[in-house]
């Protein structure tokens, strides 16, 4: 064991933490005041659940020995963190504890369900939320995790890279945002303006995003070494090329140079860079980001022209963000920071397995998404009937206002 590693890994665990409240932050301000704390409490109380989840029973399916050796979930070896000890496992990390690796991705499950609230936020019922949750870190989170991180998994054996969740976390979530937002419908307006009630606390929202993500990323290093250093760097580097892009873009359309756009494109820098976080270099870092805040920014366009209620953009930033950063990493990684050449220095064929990827996670998550929404609907109903979500999911759900008038 070593002790620099361990310590940093636990303030790396810590502050992929302060993404949740993070999230809640940033998705609240752009909510209806009404909704305001629906929408906080579905990244707060989604860590709960997701924490005890995991532990139970996600962990071991993402992690555990693989079954059969198909590479496709793990077994149930570490149920109830049995065998999740406090010695390292070169298996997983050869220099902090298993059960610090086991609680640093457990911040990671809790996060990606969290995503997906932002697509149906201020019309689904809280009990519909809860099991989608617990059903979708199951079925969905947890063998993608295993297919790209565990060892043994298929993803993982065939070569793709994803450093820090580009399939797992940020395409998974943007596509089974997508897939819920079309199932659930479009919200209803009665003439409201559906602009953020709280720019500052968005732009809290996505400070804290920021601040997070470098353990996120720089933590996927499992070690206080020079790949951290380098991850932290190019994440940096990245979110801030996406927040010039994206503001350029939205000024380039609408001569404004939005705020809300600035918070929005430095998080879309932030996805897109995740997978490619420890394979690139800082110049490759500022293509990414530029490229993420002009295709992001775009997604959001072309959302409005389908007429889909993907109520805070999950898919445009994190499906597009993802897709991009996955793809761009088969493009620009570069062998002597993470081991793996890419096209840049003639590894074509990294590109083709990126796409595997990422085409694999699309399909995984679509279907499995779909069936989940549609058992949540048969269980517990889906959404809220017309007359709470006229008043407002705070009141109507949870019998408290955000704001005394």
């Amino acid at each position: 064991m070593d002790t620099g590693d361990t310590a940093w890994l636990l303030v790396a665990t810590a502050l992929v933490m302060i993404m949740l409240p993070g999230l809640g932050l940033f998705y609240g301000g752009l909510v209806r005041r009404k909704n305001v704390l629906s929408t906080i409490m579905h990244s707060f109380f989604g860590l709960a659940i997701v924490s005890v989840v995991w532990v139970l029973w996600g962990f071991s399916l993402a992690f555990g020995p693989d079954v059969n050796g198909l590479g496709l979930i793990g077994g149930l070896d570490f149920v109830g963190f049995g065998g999740v000890g406090t010695e390292p496992n070169a298996d997983y990390a050869a220099t902090i504890p298993l059960v610090l690796f086991a609680a640093f991705q457990l911040m990671f499950a809790a996060i990606t369900p969290a995503l997906i609230t932002g697509a149906y936020a201020e019309r689904k019922r809280f009990g519909a939320f809860v099991l989608f949750t617990v059903l979708w870190s199951t079925f969905v989170y947890s063998p993608l995790a295993h297919w790209v991180w565990a060892p043994g998994g298929w993803l993982r054996e065939l070569g793709a890279l994803d450093f820090a969740g580009g399939t797992v976390v940020h395409i998974s979530s943007g596509i089974s945002a997508l897939v819920v937002a079309l199932l659930i419908g479009r919200r209803a307006v009665n003439g409201e303006r559906l602009d953020p009630h709280d720019v500052p606390m968005t732009v809290l929202g996505a400070g804290l995003l920021w601040f997070g993500w470098f353990g996120f990323n720089a933590g996927s290093a499992l070690g206080a070494n020079g790949l951290a250093a380098n991850a932290l760097l190019v994440t940096n580097t990245a979110a801030g090329a996406a927040t010039i892009s994206w503001v350029l873009a939205s000024y380039l359309h609408k001569r404004k140079t939005s705020v809300v756009g600035a918070a929005a494109g430095a998080v879309a820098g932030l996805v897109a860079i995740t997978p490619a976080s420890g394979f690139v270099t800082p110049g490759g870092a500022v293509v990414i980001g530029a490229l993420a805040g002009g295709f992001c920014y775009s997604a959001t366009l072309l959302r409005e022209r389908l007429r889909v209620d993907d109520a805070l953009d999950v898919f445009a930033v994190h499906g597009v963000g993802g897709t991009l950063g996955a793809i761009a990493t088969g493009v620009f990684a570069v062998a002597a920071i993470g081991g793996v050449s890419g096209a840049i220095e003639g590894n074509l064929g990294q590109i083709g397995i990126q796409l595997v990827a990422v085409l694999a996670t699309y399909a995984f998550s679509a279907v499995i998404t779909f069936v989940i929404v549609k058992v949540v609907d048969l269980v517990v109903g889906l959404r809220v009937a017309s007359h709470e979500e006229e008043v407002g999911l705070d009141l109507s759900l949870h019998g408290e206002v955000a704001y005394q008038d």
